[in-house]
């Protein structure tokens, strides 16, 4: 596999650097060279959290440079359009329709972003956009902590990885009695299925 450079970002509290640790462990399964970096600064408090992950016969520098990313996973909306320019030409980007209202909307004068506004932002960088429903699936399975595996679902779904890499990787990260749940999550994902309808 050639080299393949990654970014995650989201929220604090999303899962982002868990999801993170994954990518980076399925690269390092493949026998890849992986590196992983990461920023979450005040993340406790529902801050900005980025993490680059990079893959390849040897990686230097953990950091992706803007312009050259391969895939960005955004785990919230509006995250969406702060990081898309760091996608190369016909890159990919995954994006959680989740919004997560920043304090400078809910205590100040900032506006959240229309959904047409943030469309036409990321089809200015690249036609590639995936957008998942991870927090309703998450929430059908009755855990809405999954949404971070629904998304690393749809990630699988674009490399020609063997789902069962990220399986085996998944199973050794997540506590055992959440297994089967997180299983079923990440299908959803790579399967780009809806949300289960619950009885």
């Amino acid at each position: 596999m050639t080299k393949k450079d990654f970014l995650l970002a989201g929220v604090g509290g999303q899962g982002v650097l868990t999801a993170s640790d994954i990518v980076a462990e399925v690269g390092m399964a493949l026998g890849l060279d992986a590196k992983k970096s990461e920023v979450h600064g005040f993340s406790q408090r529902g801050g900005v959290v980025e993490s680059h992950v990079r893959w390849g016969q040897h990686v230097g520098a953990p950091l992706g440079e803007r312009g050259h990313i391969d895939y960005v996973l955004a785990f919230e909306l509006m995250e969406s359009t702060r990081w898309v320019d760091y996608l190369k030409p016909g890159g990919t980007i995954i994006v959680n329709r989740q919004k997560i209202l920043p304090m400078s909307a809910t205590v100040g004068n900032a506006v959240y972003p229309s959904d047409e506004e943030i469309e036409k932002a990321l089809h200015a960088v690249t036609d590639k956009i995936v957008y998942v429903d991870g927090l309703e699936i998450a929430k059908s399975l009755g855990n809405k902590n999954l949404a971070n595996t629904v998304l690393l679902g749809a990630l699988a779904h674009e490399l020609d990885v063997d789902p069962e890499i990220w399986l085996d990787v998944l199973v050794r990260r997540v506590p055992k009695k959440y297994i089967e749940e997180n299983k079923k999550a990440f299908w959803i994902g790579k399967l780009r299925e809806k949300a289960p309808v619950n009885s």
